[in-house]
């Protein structure tokens, strides 16, 4: 069974925030009756953190954003919703943990509690290989998915982040993820074809099933993208494809990032989906891809049935045509070189304030965000460099990934790295992009909520206030009020 990976050296336990609660008398005891639990120390500091960026730095001061008291792990559905009826019960604080490789403090125990951890439920439960429907426990990393899928079935779901190797399928649901190879096969909303979920008073729902429906609002699509505050997803039913026969490759130098924007806006409006559609900006093209810092490189990959693949190939090459080729050994060299984070771990040692912010707008106001959005994190004092890919494609718009980094004295790391989230969001809010593509809310972009929804935002209070009326499910999060007192971030 893999067990989450660790982001960072963790040189201390101490709780970073105030405020955990105290748990009530026999409480431990009694969900220890429910299923395997640890209170031991370390073990509960490691299993309170995840990758979020800033608190990469707070666990080299020797500290974890907050403690759970306990770390509950649960093997089967029936374990779960007796560990939350009684956390409901008890007014004890429960956040949902599995692969904890989110970057935004979502699996941060932000007020002690417990932790309850999917990783036991792990393995398919069923294969409809006529229909192309795979049921998974949501603890079930993404390389153990794919290596019974591919190996037995014959059958892939095609969706790669880049924390591929350390999240877990209920991560995927939770934060609304995208894969590398979303142009093709979709984002996790277009993957999930049902869920099972346990409520906070245990209650257990299962959503969708069937290809379409007008039954009523969608349920399935009211928990992708909850994090963990409406209900725990213990079941994944996922639409699968088969195996490729084929794959195709390309790369393209633009002079600019905005022409880049352009041809890919092109493709897709014809109606080609290329498995991977990559634009790198100029600085990003000099780092990764073999550039002088004047040209932007694109990189294609496409794969499936060879048909189709060529026809959409042949489409990327008549758009593509004013610009020049690249060598298609850069498609084999980011393959490599995609799922590497030891950058950040490096640079985070080294004293580095580093993080990335994705977002997603309408083809039309992307080279606008583009042009706001880096000459704002630019601005902030000590900002070192703020850069951009095009990394996901679809037919009304696209998802821009920046990158920043800053170097700040020691003292003032925390105030720049709020200053660059506050400028970086601000910027893109305010020239059409929305707030979040794959990586979700969380804690860290909790305040940038309200703004982005608007008058929707009462409407999720009160979904939320319906379903957890004691607000026991992972509190202080998605910027949501919460019962058990101040959210200290930032």
């Amino acid at each position: 069974m893999i067990e989450p990976t660790p982001p960072i050296e963790l040189l201390g336990t101490a709780a970073h925030f105030a405020g955990a609660v105290e748990l009530p008398v026999g409480f431990a005891q009694q969900l220890a009756s429910v299923c395997a639990c640890r209170t031991d120390d370390p073990f509960t500091a490691e299993a309170s953190r995840d990758w979020w960026p800033m608190a990469l730095h707070w666990a080299l001061a020797g500290e974890v954003p907050q403690r759970a008291a306990i770390v509950a792990r649960p093997t089967d559905t029936t374990q779960v919703a007796a560990v939350l009826a009684l956390c409901n019960q008890a007014g004890v604080p429960v956040t949902t943990a599995g692969g904890r490789s989110g970057v935004v403090g979502g699996s941060v125990p932000l007020f002690g509690g417990v932790v309850l951890d999917t990783t036991a439920l792990q393995g398919l439960t069923s294969v409809d290989a006529v229909s192309g429907l795979v049921e998974v426990w949501a603890g079930t990393f993404g390389p153990d998915l794919e290596a019974e899928l591919r190996g037995t079935h014959s059958l892939t779901v095609g969706h790669f982040p880049q924390s591929f190797d350390i999240a877990t399928v209920g991560g995927w649901v939770a934060c609304r993820g995208a894969g590398q190879y979303s142009t093709r096969y979709g984002k996790i909303e277009q993957m999930v074809a049902g869920l099972e979920v346990v409520l906070a008073d245990g209650t257990v729902v299962r959503t969708g099933g069937s290809p379409a429906a007008a039954q009523g609002p969608d349920l399935t699509q009211l928990f992708v993208g909850s994090e963990g505050t409406l209900g725990v997803v213990t079941k994944v039913l996922l639409r699968a494809h088969p195996v490729p026969a084929a794959e195709r490759r390309a790369a393209y130098s633009f002079a600019t990032f905005e022409a880049g924007i352009e041809a890919c806006r092109r493709i897709m409006r014809r109606g080609a989906t290329p498995a991977v559609l990559r634009l790198y900006d100029a600085i990003e093209t000099q780092r990764g891809q073999d550039g002088d810092g004047s040209n932007c490189a694109l990189l294609v990959l496409d794969e499936g049935d060879p048909a189709i693949i060529d026809a959409v190939m042949g489409i990327v090459a008549e758009e593509c045509a004013a610009a020049a080729p690249l060598p298609v050994e850069l498609v084999e060299k980011w393959m490599h070189h995609r799922n590497d984070t030891s950058a950040l771990q490096g640079l985070t040692r080294k004293g580095f304030v580093v993080d990335t912010l994705e977002i997603a707008a309408p083809w039309a106001a992307l080279p606008g965000i583009f042009t706001a959005a880096t000459a704002a994190l630019m601005a902030v004092p000590h900002a070192r460099v703020a850069s951009c890919h095009l990394s996901h494609s679809y037919l009304d718009g696209a998802c821009l990934y920046f990158t920043f980094a800053a170097t700040p004295p020691q003292e003032a790391i925390e105030a720049t790295y709020v200053a660059l989230w506050n400028a970086g969001q601000h910027a893109v809010l305010a020239n059409g992009g929305n707030l979040s593509h794959h990586h979700g809310i969380g804690l860290n972009r909790g305040r940038f909520l309200a703004d982005a929804l608007g008058n929707g935002f009462t409407v999720l209070q009160s979904v939320r206030h319906a379903l957890d009326p004691q607000g026991v499910l992972n509190p202080g999060k998605l910027g949501l009020p919460t019962t058990f007192g101040k959210v200290q971030w930032p």
